[in-house]
């Protein structure tokens, strides 16, 4: 059937002009409001009011103008049936066989700030609705949301007279996408204030939970090969990390295990303040640590990092928490990285760096966002067969007042500060984990072992097989000793001090360990299991 009517409203006016001048050749007669009306009279289009079909005038500033049955009976009518055809006779109803339209802004609304009245009166309410009637209809009606799709409406009409149902279903299709993500956007928005329009301290677990995320590009696979993968990302999020992170060099698009790499490096690293702790270099291999460092300058950091482990960081990412220099870059191109990021490069740096074609090169463009109340993503989701795992982000590292000296011999100064490192970094290593620190500096990493005290041998091992010296260290666990097999394993190579959270049901034979061995035992309350 060919269109011989249109309803046309956008808020984005894209190519609008052009697409509606094509649709009048084609013969079909335009139905317009407000502002979109405004522009194409302007265009010398010749323009229906909608107030002129429903011969009711727009009302409440424009909240009510398209909620009629003589608009909505002309788009959900069904053609093939001969009660609606005749009700259409009856009531005067005119058919509509193609809508137009796309919504208010209100993403764009919350994303520059404005007052919540604002923002409440971007929420569309007609829109959605015809957008919603034209799409279940399709069989009879054309639902045109996206500018991008102009073209191939023109092209079908042009050609054949008349929208394809294939395309009108795919059209459909889009439309629902678009209302679904629109609601769970306004949804998400709502969750996140109260009623006042105060950014909430926590988020509500709501049921059901609606998310909606907007896809950033395809990948060119998955985990492995065989997978397909695309990169989507959250749409209020105002935080430095690696959805908002640009991409500065480096020829090759993301792939999912770097994006995947890229965001535990940076979270790492974000755990350092670099004004009062100092540079922080984080060196991810699989999702791993390879290496962590603190240094004066990103040089020292990273030749620290790079020491710890240089075989294994190959092909690994490199993450800073302040701005990267000449000097590191220089250090940087001498090996083979697969990505880096930063809050900054100097000028000179990233000239550096983009002679390596390969390296791609990230930045969050600072740290400012970190302290934006309500701006964070407030949960970690995982994904499991059939279902979703909801939990809030483990953003803490430990609270000061919940931790305790459990041995007879309190930690050295300089104990306390590596302990407070090597806690930091065994947050971001998956479980069972341990790590071994001296001089802030993560010298022995041991990850992903079934038994804590597999993890404790396999860091020292590994420790010891690239050159670092264990005595003297400190060691730190994400969760409690369940024996006390690993502070004697610890104690064998040298270490003096161990941070834990505690809460094992053998804490007093772990903690008579330590004081046997003459070590500083610290609980710190809090588990970091990362699986």
């Amino acid at each position: 059937m060919k269109p011989v009517r249109a309803i046309v409203s956008v808020s984005d006016k894209t190519g609008i002009v052009d697409f509606v001048k094509k649709l009048v050749d084609l013969g079909i007669e335009i139905i317009s409001t407000g502002g979109t009306a405004k522009l194409l009279k302007e265009a010398g289009i010749p323009v229906r009011e909608i107030s002129d079909l429903t011969g009711f005038p727009e009302i409440m500033e424009g909240r009510v103008k398209t909620l009629h049955p003589k608009v909505h009976g002309g788009i959900l009518a069904r053609r093939d049936k001969e009660d609606h055809l005749k009700a259409m006779e009856e009531l005067g109803i005119e058919r509509i066989d193609m809508v137009v339209v796309n919504l208010y802004p209100f993403k764009e609304t919350v994303k520059r700030g404005a007052s919540l009245e604002e923002i409440i009166e971007n929420i569309d309410i007609g829109g959605p609705t015809m957008v919603r009637a034209a799409a279940k209809n399709y069989r009879d009606v054309a639902i045109v949301t996206d500018p991008k799709d102009y073209d191939l409406v023109v092209k079908e009409l042009e050609e054949t007279g008349k929208i394809s149902l294939k395309t009108r279903f795919y059209l459909a299709k889009k439309a629902f996408n678009l209302t679904a993500h629109y609601d769970a956007l306004i949804s998400d928005f709502l969750y996140s204030i109260d009623e006042e329009g105060n950014p909430v301290a926590v988020r509500e677990m709501r049921n059901p939970l609606t998310i909606t995320f907007e896809k950033v590009q395809d990948l060119r696979y998955g985990e492995n090969p065989h997978q397909r993968g695309a990169f989507y990302k959250e749409v209020f999020i105002d935080e430095p990390c690696v959805s908002s992170a640009e991409k500065l060099a480096g020829e090759k698009e993301l792939s999912f295990n770097n994006l995947y790499d890229l965001d535990g490096a940076f979270n790492l690293v974000l755990e350092f303040d670099p004004e009062k702790e100092g540079v922080a270099c984080a060196i991810i291999k699989h999702a791993n640590p390879c290496g962590v460092a603190l240094g004066k300058t990103p040089e020292e950091a990273y030749e620290k990092a790079l020491n710890v482990d240089p075989v294994s960081a190959f092909g690994g990412i490199i993450a800073f928490n302040s701005k990267v220099n000449a000097e590191v870059a220089k250090l940087i191109t001498q090996r083979f990285y697969e990505c880096i990021i930063a809050p900054e490069y100097d000028e000179e740096a990233l000239e550096i760096l983009k002679t390596k074609k390969n390296l791609r090169v990230l930045t969050t463009n600072g740290l400012s966002g970190l302290e934006r109340r309500g701006q964070k993503s407030p949960f970690d989701y995982r994904r499991i067969t059939g279902g979703l795992l909801v939990q809030d982000r483990d953003l803490v590292v430990f609270d000061p007042e919940k931790v305790k000296v459990v041995t007879d011999r309190e930690p050295t100064e300089r104990e306390w500060e590596d302990m407070i490192f090597a806690f930091k970094v065994v947050k971001w290593v998956k479980s069972n984990s341990v790590v071994y620190a001296k001089n802030k500096v993560a010298i022995g990493i041991g990850v992903g072992q079934t038994s804590r005290i597999d993890s404790a041998r396999c860091a020292a091992e590994k420790a010891k097989m690239m050159g670092m010296d264990l005595e003297g260290s400190v060691l730190a666990s994400e969760a409690f000793f369940p024996f006390r097999d690993s502070v004697d394993e610890a104690a064998k190579v040298g270490v003096t001090a161990i941070i834990q959270p505690g809460g094992s049901i053998r804490d007093s034979e772990v903690i008579q360990a330590a004081n046997e061995h003459n070590m500083a035992m610290v609980f710190t309350g809090i588990r970091h299991f990362r699986h």
